[in-house]
């Protein structure tokens, strides 16, 4: 344990200071959050939607984000934190699969990404970002909204608005969504939070706990030994070494949001959490390695054009019975 604390301090991390942020505050949440900047911006990826990249959020007993990956660099494709989105289509982005190479796609929450070859979507690979589109932030004391607004090649055009709301009285956090298609071509995908926890700076193992209320039924079941699942729960047979990582997919969820109701605990750290979602589960995807344990939720994204779609994640933070 000591070992892994050491580790942990000793990652390579940015400071604050040097990159634009903001705060929001309940009487029972502080959170800390960089902003999205093309210039400046903490991340500046491809893969992640820009807006929500959550460094630190503390309840009173706790804190539940931070660096997790031992290397920063603003162009990673995974050099982000908290409760973090990514837009997906079955070809990476908007129009990918009609762009010729040196053409152009849609990243949604990121831009505008040239395609640079013929090969498929790289999920992991940082693209060419040729437009930014147009961010505006909005700030309160207790909550804080993010507007993107882009034009895209293809027909491909949207207004993403994020806010991210602290529960007055509660220890709960709402992300709330907007899609509005301001295009003329039909904007398909999946959308899914990778929730990058790190209860405390606790390790991934033994104390970590996950449940679903449906029993997990493998697409792509866990390789090796370490995680486990049972009925519904998630677990680990043995503390995670550095460069081991626990992977699956599954189903056996319903068709209401019903299913969208995840507890995450870590007995070590004395935390909790349930995330929640206003709508149905599309495919359910478990991540972890030793710094971090990532429940992926996926949802079902349709918009028409003029249309606007609304979907909501509330989180409720709590402390385990001693």
């Amino acid at each position: 344990m000591k070992y892994f604390l050491v580790f942990v301090a000793a990652l390579n991390a940015a400071d604050p200071a040097a990159f634009p942020t903001a705060e929001i505050k309940s009487s029972t949440i502080t959170a800390k959050l960089y902003l999205p900047d093309p210039q400046n911006g903490y991340y500046r990826g491809t893969r992640f939607d820009w807006s929500g990249n959550t460094y630190s959020l503390k309840t009173k007993n706790h804190e539940y984000f931070g660096q997790w990956f031992p290397k920063y660099d603003p162009n990673l494709h995974d050099a982000i934190m908290g409760p973090v989105e990514e837009f997906k289509t079955v070809e990476g982005g908007l129009g990918y699969e009609l762009a010729k190479p040196g053409e152009t796609f849609v990243r949604i929450g990121v831009g505008v990404v040239r395609k640079p070859d013929n090969q498929p979507y790289q999920a992991f690979k940082t693209y060419e970002i040729v437009h930014h589109g147009k961010w505006q932030v909005k700030r309160r004391t207790d909550r804080i909204t993010f507007i993107h607004d882009l034009v895209g090649p293809n027909g491909y055009a949207y207004r993403y608005t994020k806010t991210m709301r602290l529960v007055k009285g509660q220890p709960q956090m709402v992300i709330e969504h907007s899609l509005q298609n301001t295009g003329t071509k039909r904007i398909q995908a999946q959308q899914y939070n990778h929730n990058f926890f790190m209860m405390d700076g606790q390790p991934s193992g033994p104390d970590n706990m996950v449940k679903f209320p449906f029993d997990l039924h493998p697409v792509k079941a866990f390789t090796g030994d370490v995680g486990k699942t049972k009925g519904g729960e998630v677990h680990y047979s043995r503390p995670l070494e550095l460069g081991q990582s626990v992977y699956g997919e599954f189903d056996g969820f319903g068709k209401t949001a019903a299913d969208y109701d995840i507890r995450m605990e870590h007995a070590k750290a004395g935390a909790g959490v349930r995330i929640r979602g206003d709508q149905p589960l599309a495919k359910v995807v478990y991540w972890s390695i030793k710094t971090t344990f990532c429940p992926e939720p996926y949802i079902d994204i349709d918009v028409e054009p003029g249309k606007t779609m609304q979907w909501k994640y509330t989180y409720d933070f709590y402390d385990l019975p001693k």
